[in-house]
Parts: structure tokens; sequence; C-alpha cells
């Protein structure tokens, strides 16, 4: 992102809301490229405003950051998970850890249920790669050596996976759950893997 447009994000972050006048102020820019820039961030869905029509005079617009802006922002998120993790597998047993993963990923697939078993293999890949879009995963339909390949091009877990690898069957899991059918992993980024691919048998 350009560092002026993040620059702005970062100030609507610290003032929570602002106007055209406070960004230019703080700033040091014009109300003209405020606005400007204020026009891409909300066109890319970072960015809402608000009309603050109370007292005299024409209203003002207070922008605000979406949910999709904070993105953009540090957080230690990771760091408690991996707490969490060391905790539990202080206290307990691989199967029980293992088993708490796999709940997890089906209470997830439980809220989009599984896969209709009409419909060709190709288009409830494609559904679930939307899903699977929607989760943090970047999943993409291969053919390789006549296989049927879902590949997940990124892994939103990596980090947190370097040092809890069972996390690694959060994936696994919601791919078999909402397929409704038995997946096989074949490749994995934490184990040097470009992607993570599960083979899928056709039926």
């Amino acid at each position: 992102m350009h560092d002026t447009r993040l620059q702005v994000l970062e100030t609507i972050k610290n003032q929570q809301q602002a106007t055209v006048l406070s960004l230019a102020d703080t700033l040091g820019l014009s109300p003209i490229s405020i606005r400007h820039h204020l026009t891409s961030l909300q066109a890319e869905g970072l960015i809402k405003v608000d009309i603050d029509r109370q007292g005299v005079g024409r209203p003002r617009h207070l922008y605000s950051l979406t949910e999709a802006a904070l993105r953009y922002f540090p957080n230690n998120y990771h760091m408690l998970l991996e707490r969490l993790l060391d905790e539990m597998k202080a206290l307990l047993s691989e199967e029980q850890i293992q088993g708490i993963i796999d709940g997890l990923a089906a209470k997830v697939a439980s809220r989009y249920g599984a896969l209709p078993p009409h419909g060709t293999l190709d288009e409830r890949l494609s559904h679930l790669v939307d899903i699977l879009g929607e989760e943090g995963f970047m999943a993409e339909v291969q053919r390789v050596d006549d296989k049927t390949v879902l590949a997940a091009l990124n892994c939103p877990y990596q980090h947190v996976g370097q040092r809890h690898p069972e996390v690694c069957r959060i994936d696994h899991s919601l791919i078999s759950s909402i397929l409704g059918m038995d997946v096989q992993q074949t490749s994995c980024l934490l184990q040097g893997g470009r992607t993570c691919t599960f083979s899928v048998k056709e039926t």
C-alpha cells in the first residue's frame, strides 16, 4: 500500500473518527489530497463514513476504519494462541489435543454445512474454495497427473504452526467435513512445500 494511504489509516485509527480537516492538519496535506486518498481507501473497503448532522451548518463526514483495515496493523493474537496451546499441551494428552482441534474444525464447518452430494466434483470444489476464502485460505483447484488436487496457497496459521504443527489438522479436517469425503494431504507449507495440497479422489 502507498505510504501516504497507510499514514491516513494510522491517523484514522489514532483518532477513531477523523474528518478531512483533522487528517489534513495531522499529516500536513491539503484537503484535496486527503479526499483523494479517502476515496481510494473507501473503494477498497478499508474505511467507512458516517454523517454527523448535529448543530448548524453543513453535516460533518466522519471517517473510521472497517474490520478489513485491521490487517494493516500488527497484533499479538498469535502469541496468545501459542501460550494457550503451550498450556493445553502441558495438561492434556496428544489425543485430547487432536480431539479439540478436530472439534474446532467441525464447528467451523457446521457454519457452512456439508456440500450437497449432487453436482459435479468441480462444482463442489469451486464452492469449497469460496468457503475457504472466507476462512483466510487462498485456495484453488488444480489438475496434477490426471488427479484433482486442492491447493492452499497460504496458511493463515503458518506462524503458530511453526511451533505447534498440530494446528495443520484444522484445514485438513475442515476440508474433509465440508466436502463430505476424506482427502489426503500430499504437501505442507510448514514442511517445506510450496503449497498445502490435498488429493481428492473422484467418486
